[in-house]
């Protein structure tokens, strides 16, 4: 029972800890938007794809190497994780040395082709200092993340953010009107600070918390690498195809009639409206992936199939019961967050049109875990390119033609195919069954009569439909009778003797 309410607690501690991430990120882009421009989000979303891939290549998937090797580490005789630590810090700062010689070297190439400008070619000299302090703290928070000491890793990413977002705010207040140059500074000086903060966060913590370990390990600096970099190929690969997936779609905006400042607004609009409002409620399935890659990692060293199926079963079919409200939810009251956020008409159209797929789009956050964290790094790399390269394929025959909604129509596209091979990778190697009417279609049908109920309820006050107050009590009125309905039919039970569970199903 200790593991099962550990998850538990560590889950709800980041879930909270997440949530406060994740709005304050969205009130972050926000501000960028009314005080720059949507045009300003666009291009410092293809700036940060450009950071995200000099970052994956210089710490190597870090945070998701030592997390599971060190769990693995856990799960074996004569166990040594401060070893392995050191062996993903040691190649961490091997690879952000050549990343930062590159970087260096091309400053100027670079900040013309990704920049728009060779001008700032001395501030993107500064990006080594934020690639290197990143790559030891993802080192750090896989190591705590191992050790399931969830709060530290949670504090130390609010710490980066905050102290990114206060370097934004304040020098973009600072700056009277900021041209694209001032705007990519701006960011890469945000990033700088956030980064040494986490660095300097991370190490103090492991001095203070480290503990001493007599066994030899079963790890050599070889053997990490030789897990390491198939791991890393995995993050790498998505990287890469994300971030040409986000240059092509402005240039195909072009393509369909849009002027520049118009293909970085409707994208800006996209990245920083539309996409943070459909994974906002995935906030606790993304605090629950980092816990259950450690978890599955360790259950398969020790070879407990049982405990690995049991474990996706509950993810999976809770995942689903949650994923189906939250879509329904965006779906009713998609177009008045759209105008709430500052994306107007448009981001709020297209927060409603997207939001059937949020179910595949969730479950691939969980099947991911399950699969990295069961060692199979290949299939996940192949799978991101596959629906990658739908993606790309779609975004480059439509977008052209249809503008906006070719983008639509590729996340239709790549999150159906591709989330639909990951529940089938996940159920083969995890024995998960899924009924397609118990588990699948009662959702959908719950989600919307519990619709018609609430809405019914909250007939006196419908004159208010518009406001912000009105929405959340009727989405909490909604959610309460939706799951309460399935604790009451039986399908799922809230607690069980000895601890509270996640939603564990109570058919077997």
């Amino acid at each position: 029972m200790f593991v099962k309410s550990k998850i538990v607690r560590d889950t709800l501690l980041l879930t909270v800890m997440q949530l406060i991430l994740d709005t304050a990120a969205l009130l972050l882009n926000v501000f960028i938007t009314r005080q720059l421009g949507a045009s300003a989000i666009g291009i410092l979303t293809l700036m940060g794809s450009f950071l995200g891939l000099a970052g994956m290549i210089s710490n190597g998937n870090a945070f998701l190497c030592t997390s599971r090797l060190i769990s693995e580490e856990l799960g074996k005789p004569s166990p040594n994780p401060n070893r392995v630590l050191t062996h993903g810090i040691k190649l961490c700062l091997l690879l952000s040395t050549a990343v930062s010689i590159v970087i260096v070297v091309f400053s100027d190439v670079i900040s013309g082709k990704f920049f728009s400008g060779a001008h700032i070619a001395s501030a993107v000299k500064l990006m080594p200092i934020a690639l290197a302090a990143g790559a030891v703290s993802s080192c750090f928070k896989g190591y705590f993340n191992a050790f399931r000491k969830a709060a530290v890793s949670a504090a130390g990413e609010i710490l980066e953010f905050f102290v990114k977002a206060a370097f934004i705010v304040i020098m973009t207040l600072s700056a009277a009107d900021p041209d694209e140059a001032e705007v990519c500074r701006i960011m890469i000086f945000g990033i700088i600070a956030g980064s040494v903060s986490s660095f300097i966060y991370f190490g103090a913590q492991f001095l203070f918390r480290r503990k001493s370990y007599s066994g030899r390990g079963s790890l050599t600096f070889a053997k990490y690498a030789s897990y390491a970099f198939p791991i890393m190929g995995g993050g790498l690969l998505t990287s890469v195809l994300s971030s040409t997936n986000d240059a092509l779609i402005p240039m195909c905006l072009r393509q369909n009639g849009d002027t520049a400042a118009e293909a970085f607004s409707r994208f800006g609009i996209f990245e920083a409206i539309v996409i943070p409002t459909l994974f906002f409620p995935s906030v606790v399935l993304c605090s629950m992936s980092g816990i259950i890659v450690s978890e599955t990692a360790r259950a398969s060293a020790e070879g407990n199939r049982d405990r690995i199926k049991s474990l996706a079963e509950r993810l999976t079919r809770w995942t689903i019961i949650f994923a189906v409200f939250a879509a329904a939810v965006l779906m009713r009251f998609g177009s008045a967050i759209g105008e709430l956020l500052g994306g107007g008409e448009l981001a709020g159209r297209i927060i409603t049109i997207i939001a059937p797929v949020v179910p595949f789009i969730y479950m691939e956050i969980i099947c991911e875990a399950i699969i990295k964290g069961m060692g199979e790094q290949a299939f996940s790399s192949l799978n991101y390119l596959a629906e990658y390269a739908v993606r790309i394929s779609v975004v480059l025959i439509f977008v052209p033609r249809f503008g906006f909604y070719g983008i639509v129509a590729s996340y239709y596209a790549s999150n159906v195919i591709g989330n639909c091979s990951r529940l089938i990778k996940t159920k083969k190697i995890t024995g998960v069954s899924l009924r397609l009417f118990g588990d699948i279609l009662a959702p959908l049908v719950y989600a919307f009569l519990t619709m018609g109920a609430a809405e019914l309820l909250m007939k006196p006050f419908e004159r208010y439909s518009e406001c912000l107050a009105y929405m959340i009590a009727e989405t909490v009125l909604w959610g309460f009778v939706y799951f309460v309905i399935f604790a009451f039919l039986g399908k799922v039970r809230l607690f069980q003797s000895g601890g509270p569970l996640i939603f564990v199903d109570n058919r077997q």
